[in-house]
């Protein structure tokens, strides 16, 4: 058995290469024998999100705090709230992040494939990101 203490973890700030706006990365478990999941949590301050990205296994994310907005390549800009549960397909083009007015904090997990659990991509435009103000 392994106990990971709250608390033990360091958390890291988002690369401006993969967010846009203040991330805080805290890993919560890496991947590890043969199953190769890990996740995260990751805390969004107001207007940051991810980069489009893709995961080649697909991803998981649990909403713990806050309100956010989330969109598949192609779909509606799409609101996320606390104990929401998203999960993406395998390869399937989206972001994740804060709404423009709050913070938001989610749990994400995803596998690794050839060593990787995920393939970034460009960073999202103002445009596609202010998109999500209409369901406010």
């Amino acid at each position: 058995m392994e106990i990971s203490r709250s608390g033990t973890q360091t958390p890291n700030h988002g690369p401006a290469e993969y967010f846009t706006g203040e991330a805080t990365i805290t890993p919560l478990f890496n991947a590890e024998g043969p199953s190769q999941v890990g996740a995260a949590l990751v805390r969004f301050e107001p207007g940051a999100r991810t980069v489009w990205h893709t995961h080649p296994l697909g991803q998981r994310l649990i909403v713990t705090s806050g309100t956010g907005w989330t969109q598949v390549e192609g779909g509606p800009v799409e609101e996320i709230r606390e104990g929401d549960v998203v999960r993406f397909p395998p390869n399937v083009r989206h972001w994740h992040g804060a709404t423009h007015t709050t913070v938001m904090t989610h749990i994400a997990i995803q596998a690794s494939k050839d060593g990787s659990p995920v393939r970034w991509a460009e960073h999202v435009s103002e445009a596609e990101y202010l998109a999500g103000t209409r369901s406010e």
